[in-house]
């Protein structure tokens, strides 16, 4: 007997990636203008120069939109965290690295939190959103034990791991909210808090390699 092979989806053109790259960059600069309720189809095309109803080609849905917004901004995240990961030159330079790195002065604005924490409520019921909190979750464990690592015994990390993910996702929660929390005032606060966490013995450690 023989079996036709399953029929796959066609593979994206690089024309149809920078399509859809237009319009998220198009939707984010709609959504910081106009918020989530006035991110409409027809204000999104208009923004990236497109015919009305091309959205709907590349997008399922307002909802696939502000997914592949947030992606976005997850993605500018990450590299903030790696560029300054690279110029660090002791573990404490990496700790700063990605404290500093989860707030973005590019994007660290009330809309994108808004949109943040519209996934983040959403995850619960959609994998895909629950695997991008997941991702984000593991990538920031992974960069806090490179600076960790040696240091502090896994029990300790795993309790400092977890407060500096808490506190940074509890600015962003509070940016949200719109409390006037600045970028330079939540990387302050959480700097503090972890150095009263440290025995001065694990900060010497931290500064000295």
């Amino acid at each position: 007997m023989v079996r036709t092979p399953p029929r796959t989806q066609p593979a994206r053109t690089r024309i149809e990636d920078l399509r859809r790259g237009e319009l998220i960059a198009a939707a984010h600069r709609v959504f910081m203008q106009h918020g989530l309720g006035g991110m409409t189809t027809k204000r999104i095309c208009e923004e990236a120069g497109m015919s009305p109803g091309i959205l709907s080609y590349y997008f399922k849905g307002k909802d696939d939109v502000l997914f592949a917004m947030v992606r976005m901004n997850n993605r500018l995240l990450v590299e903030d965290v790696l560029v300054r990961l690279n110029q660090s030159a002791t573990r404490w330079d990496r700790l700063l690295a990605v404290i500093e790195g989860n707030f973005p002065a590019a994007v660290y604005e009330r809309n994108v939190a808004t949109a943040w924490l519209s996934v983040v409520a959403a995850s619960p019921g959609n994998p895909r959103y629950a695997r991008l909190q997941s991702l984000f979750y593991a990538r920031m464990r992974s960069n806090l034990a490179s600076a960790f690592a040696g240091i502090l015994p896994p029990v300790r990390f795993a309790g400092m791991a977890r407060t500096i993910t808490t506190l940074v996702d509890g600015f962003w929660l509070q940016k949200s909210a719109g409390e006037p929390v600045s970028r330079d005032e939540a990387v302050t606060l959480i700097v503090t808090t972890v150095a009263a966490l440290l025995t001065p013995d694990e900060r010497a450690a931290l500064q000295s390699r």
